[in-house]
């Protein structure tokens, strides 16, 4: 499993950031150079992403495993004090972890996640996750994802493009994304009652957690339904909600008020 890593490798105080479900490491690039004065920040490729290696059965590409490779790799960081930035996916694993008992999370932040998913934004994912979809330029290849990613919010298109680069590699003589197509196995197989378990227990992991916890939600956001965040301000961690104007799902944390966000949450 691969991961970037920004600030001194010597410092103890770490921050964790894991993506969603067909992104990257990469995606946190700003934050983690807002961060990394202060702190090691480590932001892993998922398995079958990125720069990690893809898995030969793709009904592993779950939580629980996921949730193996990640506490391998936190075994290696050594760290003093933990933090962790969830996106999406990401989000749903910093609760597995953070809910355990003896967690090291000190402090998780759930970016546009929750412990129930609204099936309205699981289907609009299940369109295209998985997609075989290549491109002739880079330049294609950005227009292509805006269309489908119009929850991100507005962007620049020099901010679009350095969110677009690392999703791509070569292929012959264009580009496709950078993930394993068979990652959607296990997501499009996903039964009723599949999801309707997987959801009573992260609603237990998350009454478990003991660390201060921030909720970003993205306004139009159709994963994260208001009232769900509304709960998760009453369970558990009794979490911070921030609703962001104008972005549905996912808020990219590359626009400066939801860095400053996370950045005064996480060095508070």
């Amino acid at each position: 499993m691969a991961y970037w890593e920004w600030g001194s490798p010597q410092c103890d105080d770490v921050v964790v950031c894991v993506h969603g479900l067909t992104r990257q490491g990469r995606d946190f690039d700003v934050l983690a150079q807002a961060l990394q004065a202060e702190r090691r920040v480590v932001c892993p490729d998922l398995p079958g992403r990125g720069e990690s290696e893809w898995l030969s059965n793709p009904a592993l590409y779950q939580v629980p495993q996921y949730l193996a490779d990640v506490v391998t790799l936190l075994a290696r960081l050594n760290a003093r004090r933990l933090a962790w930035v969830g996106t999406s996916l990401g989000g749903l694993i910093g609760i597995a972890l953070a809910g355990m008992p003896n967690s090291p999370i000190d402090r998780l932040v759930l970016n546009d996640v929750g412990p129930a998913l609204d099936p309205r934004g699981l289907m609009r994912i299940a369109s295209y996750v998985g997609r075989q979809m290549r491109f002739d330029t880079p330049e294609q290849a950005a227009d292509s994802l805006r269309e489908i990613s119009e929850g991100f919010g507005p962007h620049t298109d020099e901010q679009w493009m350095a969110l677009t680069r690392p999703m791509l590699r070569p292929d012959g003589h264009g580009w496709r994304l950078h993930y394993d197509p068979a990652l959607a196995q296990p997501f499009s197989a996903a039964t009723a009652q599949a999801v309707a378990a997987g959801e009573v227990a992260l609603w237990q992991a998350y009454d478990q957690i003991k660390a201060p916890t921030l909720v970003l939600r993205g306004e139009d956001s159709d994963i994260l339904h208001p009232q769900t965040a509304q709960v998760m301000t009453q369970r558990g961690p009794k979490a911070r909600v921030v609703e962001l104007a104008g972005v549905g799902h996912a808020p990219t944390l590359v626009q400066p008020n939801q860095v400053d966000l996370i950045r005064d949450f996480l060095l508070s």
